[in-house]
Parts: C-alpha cells; sequence; structure tokens
C-alpha cells in the first residue's frame, strides 16, 4: 500500500462518515415506519443502483475463484453483523435517548481496536491509541451536549451490543475488501442485510406499506445517499486503510449529524459540541500519523 493510496483512503473513507450524518436526519422524517422497515428500505432502494453499478464496473484483477469465494463469504459476515447492529441500536433508542443509544455505538473502534490486537496480530503504535482515546473523548462530549445520560441499563446494554455488531462488521467488511471491488463486497452486504430485515419485519408482522409520501422519500434518501454513496466511499476506503484507523475515521459521522442537525433541522450548535468536534478531528490526524505494523515480526 502506498503513501498516497493511504491517505486517499483515509480521506474518502472520512468524507462517506461525513455522508452518514444524513442518516440520523432521514431516520427521523421516515416516521412512522417502524425501525426494522426503515432497515429494510434503505436496503431495497439501495439494491438496484448497486445492481447497475456493479454489472458495469471491471472485475478485479489478479483474484481467484476461491479468493473470491472467500471475500463473499466475508461481505455476508458483514452483512448479517451490520444487521445486527441497525437491529439492536434501533432497539436501544426504544430504551434509552438517541443521544445515549448513539453515543454508546461509538464505542465501535475500540472494540475494533482491541480485536485487531489480540486476535489479528496487529500491533499499534502508542499514538494510534492516544489518538483513539482522544477521538472517543471527543465522541463523549458530543454525546453529553446533546443530553446523554445514563438510564435505567436495559438500552445503554442494547447500545453497547449495537457497538460490538459494528465493530466486527468494520472488520469483516475490511477483510471482505482483501479479495472484493468496494461495489461487489457492499453489494453483498446490501443483499444480506434486505433479507434479514425482511425476515425479521414478517416475523415481527411489521407493516410493509401505509407510509406518508415524505417518509417514502426519506427511505429513498436512505438508500440513495447513506446506503449507495457514503459506504460506497467508506467501502473502498476500507481497502486502502487498516480496519482501526478506519473505524477511528467513521467518527467524523458525529461531527456531520450535529452540522447538518443545525443547517437542516434549525438544532442550535452549543459551544461544547465545538469542543468535541475539534477532540474528534484531532484523534484521528494522530492515528493517522501512527499507523499499525500488520504483523508482529519475529524476535
Amino acid at each position: 500500500m502506498t503513501q498516497s493510496n493511504y491517505r486517499t483512503g483515509l480521506l474518502v473513507t472520512i468524507l462517506g462518515a461525513a455522508l452518514l450524518g444524513f442518516a440520523g436526519i432521514f431516520v427521523r422524517w421516515s416516521a412512522p415506519a417502524s425501525p426494522v422497515m426503515v432497515g429494510f428500505y434503505r436496503m431495497l432502494f439501495a439494491l438496484p443502483g448497486l445492481l447497475i453499478l456493479a454489472w458495469r464496473s471491471p472485475k478485479r484483477e489478479g483474484v481467484t475463484p476461491e479468493a473470491e469465494r472467500r471475500g463473499t463469504l466475508w461481505a455476508i459476515a458483514a452483512g448479517l453483523c451490520f444487521t445486527g447492529d441497525l437491529w439492536t441500536w434501533h432497539a436501544a433508542m426504544n430504551y434509552t435517548t438517541v443521544a445515549n443509544a448513539t453515543l454508546l455505538v461509538g464505542l465501535a473502534p475500540l472494540w475494533v481496536a482491541l480485536i485487531s490486537v489480540a486476535f489479528m496480530s496487529v500491533r499499534l503504535r502508542k499514538r494510534f491509541w492516544a489518538g483513539l482515546l482522544l477521538a472517543l473523548a471527543g465522541a463523549l462530549v458530543l454525546g453529553f451536549a446533546k443530553g446523554a445520560r445514563w438510564g435505567t441499563g436495559r438500552g445503554e446494554l442494547l447500545g453497547g451490543i449495537a457497538s460490538i455488531w459494528y465493530a466486527v462488521f468494520t472488520l469483516a467488511i475490511a477483510k471482505a475488501r482483501t479479495h472484493l471491488s468496494a461495489l461487489m463486497a457492499l453489494l453483498w452486504v446490501v443483499i444480506t442485510c434486505l433479507i434479514g430485515f425482511g425476515l425479521i419485519g414478517a416475523v415481527q408482522g411489521a407493516a410493509f406499506s401505509g407510509f406518508p409520501p415524505r417518509a417514502w422519500l426519506a427511505l429513498a434518501g436512505l438508500g440513495l445517499v447513506v446506503q449507495v454513496l457514503a459506504w460506497w466511499l467508506i467501502t473502498w476506503g476500507l481497502g486502502h486503510v487498516s480496519a482501526s484507523l478506519g473505524s477511528v475515521g467513521l467518527l467524523t459521522q458525529a461531527i456531520a449529524t450535529v452540522l447538518l442537525g443545525w443547517m437542516l433541522l434549525s438544532e442550535p450548535v452549543k459551544p461544547l459540541q465545538g469542543l468535541g468536534a475539534g477532540l474528534i478531528l484531532a484523534g484521528i490526524a494522530m492515528a493517522a500519523l501512527a499507523p499499525p505494523v500488520p504483523k508482529f515480526k519475529p524476535e
């Protein structure tokens, strides 16, 4: 991996994470669609565009059929994890505040780093850990500024579980990218999530229709802007940076959510939120200057 690809990969991941900031706004506008239906139609609206883009894109060179099968399995595993992440995150918001649930999902970069070190023979430099903690501190400040407070514990537990799902998803999609193009990896994720949310919705007896026009437009926005454009950029970026650094870059979503809330929903921006955003950006910059050593070197 060249230094140029490394920088470009991080910048593209951050840009995609910024576009994820639209997710919260679209979810709010999609009411009265249930959380499961939000996930289902997010994937359904994304699928046609991804099928067209994947069909028109050239096949990745130098990948054997066996490697392609491994990449597909990793992408399917990522889709299962992403379904679990969105499902538990939405469920968490039934028992605690959106700020609490979002704050706890933001712990995912910590789990990515710990799993990488414990099970994937990755060595992270001290400067990376310092940047990670700085970025997490910024996310914590943003969460408190948005009103995050400890509740009864049930919603917080679900939010914590969602963060683990998100971490494993990030690692799985990064593994898929070693064998698949960004579009093919994302296509398998979307297909898996679509089936998963469809089955959950059918079991729960969720309403698949009867939404007002604004809700349908918001669901289409989730599919096209968030699931296709944002995640295409992120998936491409994760093919050029480590999963640990990419997960830290994804914290940019929290900053984008604040700015978009101010621009589109007239939500006031507090000085404390500016401090949190600054800490996140500083943490990302520090982590970016300390790329991980992929494998332990023999003594």
